[in-house]
């Protein structure tokens, strides 16, 4: 049995992916500063360490074979647009920690997550925006120090593959979302808060949303389970090169807002309000990722909307129950 290491397996992504493994038969180790926020982990152990620290990478990466490197300081544009330093500094050090414990551990193989982040702002200075290809990342401009840092770490793992023999796959994320992923709080994502948005408005009888800017900036959204088959795909795969992990299917935030009032089946008014909106445009280039893998996510939005919002639905309702009566439902997941 080949034991895996997750790190950030406290986190949205991370979570998922040690019961996605666990289910493949691998024993998987998780480590993170924090558990998960909505439901006990499957990890055959969970260990809070501080991957800033390098003995505690040390600590993380004993016994294993396989690394699947997600832990990161992160969140939506209200938190990465006001706190580079800090992102850059604690990232840089989870990642280059991580690196050194592996190679001194005798890890094979390491998976690194990226993020479309790195790709240069000047492409995607338009909402109609080209579909960003892998090779687009340079002349380099990345957004905001966290996609600095995610451009710079890419390179150091390519180069530490080749220095010290360790395999590596490096995977870049295109905004992924679903259900037990953080809804508020200032770190959540555009679709978690828009779904928190509208359940909230629906409870209040208020059907007016806040959008930031004119919504007319445009994305795309990959729900989790695309997500972790991607991860897995590409790990067990021979390409060590960056590779795009994300949908194809662009919208505006004005038309992801309509699409969750939909499948929520809520009448809304957008009000558009000044407020971090990131790049004018973005969206992934697949035509690598269906060569690599023969593959690419199916999930359609309105799918991964419906799940995700009746998630988030369902947690708003069982917090305005608690604290009514103290007293939560048997549907409602701990935090």
């Amino acid at each position: 049995m080949n034991r895996v290491l997750v790190t950030g397996a406290g986190g949205f992504i991370g979570h998922y992916l040690v019961k996605y493994l666990k289910d493949r038969g691998y024993w998987v180790r998780g480590v993170d500063i924090k558990h998960p926020e909505y439901e006990a982990t499957s990890a055959d152990e969970f260990e809070i360490l501080d991957l800033r620290r390098f003995d505690d990478c040390l600590i993380a990466t004993r016994n294993i074979d396989y690394v699947y490197a997600l832990a990161a300081d992160m969140g939506g544009m209200g938190f990465i647009s006001f706190n580079h330093a800090d992102i850059m500094r604690n990232n840089v050090l989870i990642n280059i920690h991580t690196m050194d414990a592996a190679r001194i551990n005798g890890v094979k193989k390491i998976l690194y997550t990226s993020s479309a982040c790195v790709y240069p702002e000047y492409k995607q200075l338009e909402a109609e925006v080209v579909p960003l290809k892998e090779e687009d990342v340079l002349p380099a401009d990345p957004q905001d120090g966290y996609g600095w840092e995610k451009l710079y770490t890419e390179k150091f793992y390519e180069y530490a593959s080749q220095d010290y023999g360790i395999d590596v796959r490096i995977v870049r994320f295109h905004n992924v979302y679903g259900t037990l992923g953080t809804y508020d709080g200032g770190r959540e994502k555009a679709p978690a808060a828009l779904c928190r948005k509208i359940a909230k408005a629906s409870e209040e009888n208020n059907f007016e949303v806040e959008i930031w800017g004119d919504g007319e900036q445009t994305r795309s959204f990959m729900y989790i389970d695309d997500c972790l088959e991607g991860i897995y795909r590409l790990f067990n795969s021979d390409f060590n090169k960056p590779l795009n992990l994300g949908s194809d299917r662009m919208v505006s935030i004005n038309e992801l807002a309509e699409i969750i009032a939909k499948v929520a089946d809520k009448k809304i008014t957008l009000k558009h309000i000044d407020g971090p909106q990131g790049v004018r445009g973005r969206n992934s280039d697949n035509t690598l990722l269906r060569q690599v893998l023969g593959w690419e996510p199916s999930i359609s939005l309105e799918e991964g909307l419906k799940i995700t919002y009746d998630w988030i639905s369902e947690q708003i309702r069982c917090e305005a129950q608690k604290n009514e009566s103290a007293v939560m439902t048997n549907n409602c997941s701990f935090k």
